[in-house]
């Protein structure tokens, strides 16, 4: 089902682009129809929004972006501020990827251990690291119990060893949980793994953490919406930027159907975010993209077989991780890499890789109807970790970026920040590396920063792939 039915305001100008690449892109379309994520399936109708934008308009906030970062942002600048945002969509409500994910809410933030936070920025400023990102699980938590359509699935995360030699890497990480964050976790063994949470063939162990929530992201996204909307907010999907200009708490932003003039700006669009966007943004991060699949609904004897006691969120420990967890109405969702271009994304062999990874964890499901396929890009900075930044004091210009694939649950607490940074509100985390520093630009892509020529990072993304498979799949 699409938008249109629920939005008489809003049309559908074009089909769902598969090809869709943000590095050679300027917009990710103008009212194009959703992926056909398992999400977007049973999701139900989408909620009311203002249609596209027609004609010159006014704002004190503009947000580029509807996903979970943009709508929580204007669901609390209004809750919290009494700001009304004016939300501007290319597409759809959370149509980039807030409904393309796995719906994973993990006690994270970016692709980098504790004990990796420790070796950069040393124990003190970790600590505090933690008790941000662990105030940022909170306000996910308190949004799902707001919100219980989303079908939450509670437990914690399991973290699963693909190989026995990735056992000692875990314990580590356990021991420093326990030790210097203060977590219950524990380590499993394969025997404990098999009998009290899933059959998966690969695990030869597993780090349990506390913490990790399951949704359905799109009824998250929507409710989201609904009560921006009831607060003040205004939605316009069918809107694209076009372009960004201006200063001093003065900007116009293009749309195909009018210009939106607004105080400031903040940027929410994840890996969906053009280099022609705006020049703060221009190769902050990296887009790659990520493949996904839900079976059809697993019987008795499947569930059996495959020892499925938990609906937890589980991954594994490739570089090139695995995703997946038994979904409420019994079907498998996993998830892993996908293509390097979106030129290339509709291959089928991208999907087989998935299947193969499938059959490899759950033997007992080859040959199982695939329901539901899709692919979707996900926002990777250069150093692993996101930011909720104003680059310039003087400029009222924002952006939340670069969850590398850890924003179902964190993009809450950064549309909090993002909605405290507009509002003029400076509380005293915001002296945190995630707050206090730019997205870094690698001197290793001065070749490359016109971004006409960024597609040419892909070069080494592709043998960095090569290596990883190699090195992850090594006994």
């Amino acid at each position: 089902m699409n938008a249109s039915a629920a939005n008489p305001s809003q049309t559908i100008l074009q089909p769902y682009d598969p090809r869709y690449d943000p590095l050679t892109r300027a917009t990710p379309g103008h009212g194009s129809a959703y992926a056909p994520t398992y999400w977007v399936g049973t999701a139900g109708e989408p909620p009311p929004d203002d249609g596209p934008v027609r004609g010159d308009i006014e704002a004190d906030v503009a947000i580029v972006g509807s996903g979970f970062t943009g709508l929580s942002a204007a669901l609390f600048l209004a809750r919290e501020h009494g700001i009304r945002a004016t939300v501007l969509e290319a597409n759809q409500t959370a149509w980039g990827c807030t409904s393309r994910n796995g719906g994973q809410g993990q006690n994270a933030s970016g692709r980098l251990y504790r004990s990796q936070w420790i070796e950069r920025w040393g124990r003190d400023v970790a600590l505090r690291l933690d008790r941000e990102i662990r105030e940022g699980f909170e306000t996910f938590e308190s949004l799902v119990a707001e919100f219980p359509e989303c079908e939450p699935q509670p437990g914690g995360h399991l973290y699963i060893a693909h190989r026995e030699r990735k056992m000692d890497f875990l314990r580590s990480e356990c021991q420093l949980l326990r030790e210097v964050f203060g977590y219950d976790a524990q380590v499993l063994s394969r025997e404990q793994v098999h009998q009290h949470y899933v059959r998966d063939a690969e695990a030869c162990g597993a780090l349990h953490e506390p913490k990790g929530i399951g949704v359905h992201p799109l009824k998250l996204a929507f409710a989201y919406q609904r009560a921006a909307r009831a607060l003040g907010a205004r939605i316009h999907t069918a809107s694209p930027v076009l372009g960004c200009e201006g200063s001093a708490g003065r900007y116009l932003l293009r749309t195909p159907g009018g210009a939106v003039r607004a105080r400031a700006v903040a940027f929410a669009t994840g890996g969906y975010t053009s280099n022609f966007l705006h020049p703060r943004l221009r190769n902050k991060i990296l887009p790659i993209l990520s493949n996904s699949l839900v079976t059809r609904v697993l019987t008795d004897e499947e569930i059996a077989a495959t020892g499925f006691q938990t609906r937890e969120v589980i991954t594994d420990t490739r570089t090139l991780r695995h995703y997946y967890r038994l979904l409420p109405d019994r079907r498998l969702q996993i998830g892993s890499r996908s293509s390097i271009t979106g030129a290339d994304a509709p291959n089928p062999k991208h999907l087989q890789l998935l299947i193969d990874g499938m059959h490899r964890k759950f033997p007992a499901l080859r040959g199982i109807d695939i329901d539901y396929s899709w692919w979707g890009w996900v926002d990777v900075s250069h150093d692993m970790m996101p930011r909720i930044m104003q680059p310039d004091p003087a400029e009222q210009v924002f952006y939340a970026l670069g969850y590398g694939g850890n924003g179902v649950s964190f993009s809450a607490h950064a549309g909090r920040r993002l909605a405290q940074r507009v509002a003029g509100k400076a509380p005293a985390v915001l002296d945190l590396p995630i707050y206090n520093s730019e997205l870094e630009y690698p001197n290793a892509f001065d070749l490359v920063r016109s971004p006409l020529l960024a597609p040419m990072r892909r070069i080494g993304q592709r043998l960095l792939y090569r290596w990883y498979a190699m090195r992850d799949e090594a006994a």
